[in-house]
């Protein structure tokens, strides 16, 4: 079932991330150095989790997600529960940090279940709310790049290793009713000549998992600023063989300079558009959020838009998150009340 079916044109949703408030970072870091409980940390992202769902539900976001709050970054989630990897540091000064894995012998099975418990994540979070849910998970290409691999002869041995047991992820949180998954590839940019080994790992990743499948590509996010720049005509013509149902691409802070890419390349999917900057603390205005949806509205019909911020809005503060959210949602309804009287005159003619 397409879980747009049962949402207005111009849906609002969220890339993945949310805040991490100052009290919650101290918490996370007494952890990674070994001073909290596992349990006594599940309660504090349980308590997080359901505080970020109500500030996306009273901005009135559409489709709406757990902030990824469970996670210290875009990598460690993912690989710390893997076997075989070896970790050359087991705690971190900040929970933010990145581990350093290197891998000597190749990932056991490819029926391993490693990352199944993905699909706890999704149920305690639709237990939360009623509205659509967005889960992401980062690609496997991003993963790979994180990893100092000398067990497999190229870089795509690696990425489909991890591919296949994504997709046992998938597989679960599917089971479990999640009918819209992301797959974020936050390294692409920085390395645009494996754009194809990428997507081959993308397709073994949604691989006979009927959901809306979403691909996520952006420049970086860390400490919000980009790791890289660019222009998104890298990704083609590699993405057209992707099975994705959606591009979400940032567009916010570089300009929709790129959206002639997608029309160019006869992109015919629905694509998530950036209309909010999460690299600066300044929240927009709706109208601000209107000019930039209808700009692309030149290029891309409504019904194939999707309305989000250009990347997670892990960086910002509280109040200027949920006040971008806020606008932005203002800004998506402007535009699809302007649509709706525009369709109704044309069908009543002069």
């Amino acid at each position: 079932m397409d879980p747009f079916a049962r949402l207005p044109v111009l849906p609002t949703t969220v890339v993945g991330s949310y805040p991490v408030p100052a009290w919650m970072e101290r918490l996370k870091t007494d952890y990674a150095r070994g001073r909290m409980s596992h349990v006594q940390l599940a309660d504090v992202h349980e308590m997080a989790i359901k505080a970020a769902l109500r500030d996306q539900e009273t901005a009135g976001i559409d489709i709406v997600s757990d902030g990824e709050l469970r996670r210290d970054n875009d990598v460690d989630y993912f690989l710390t529960r893997l076997r075989g990897l070896e970790r050359t540091k087991s705690v971190k000064d900040f929970y933010f940090d990145y581990y350093d894995f290197t891998l000597s012998e190749p990932l056991s099975g490819a029926d391993d279940k490693e990352l199944t418990w993905l699909a706890d994540d999704f149920s305690f979070t639709s237990s939360q709310t009623t509205s659509p849910i967005k889960f992401s998970f980062t690609g496997p290409y991003s993963l790979a790049r994180r990893i100092r691999s000398s067990a497999y002869a190229d870089l795509r041995g690696l990425v489909q290793a991890l591919a296949h047991r994504l997709n046992n992820a998938a597989h679960a949180l599917a089971e479990r009713g999640a009918e819209l998954l992301q797959i974020d590839e936050p390294f692409l940019a920085g390395y645009p000549g494996d754009v194809g080994v990428a997507v081959e790992g993308i397709n073994t990743v949604t691989a006979g998992v009927k959901v809306h499948w979403a691909l996520h590509a952006c420049y970086g996010n860390r400490y919000m600023r980009p790791l890289w720049e660019g222009h998104y005509d890298f990704l083609f013509p590699a993405v057209m063989d992707a099975a994705v149902d959606q591009l979400v691409l940032e567009f916010a802070r570089k300009g929709y300079a790129d959206l002639p890419v997608l029309a160019k390349s006869a992109w015919d999917r629905r694509v998530g558009l950036g209309v909010i900057d999460v690299k600066s603390q300044e929240a927009e205005t709706p109208e601000v959020v209107v000019a930039r949806i209808r700009a692309a509205l030149e290029l891309i019909p409504a019904e194939r838009l999707v309305i989000n911020p250009d990347c997670g809005l892990r960086n910002l503060s509280g109040g200027v998150a949920r006040a971008k959210l806020a606008a932005m949602v203002r800004g998506a309804a402007q535009v699809r009340t302007s649509l709706m009287s525009d369709s109704s005159g044309a069908l009543q003619g002069p």
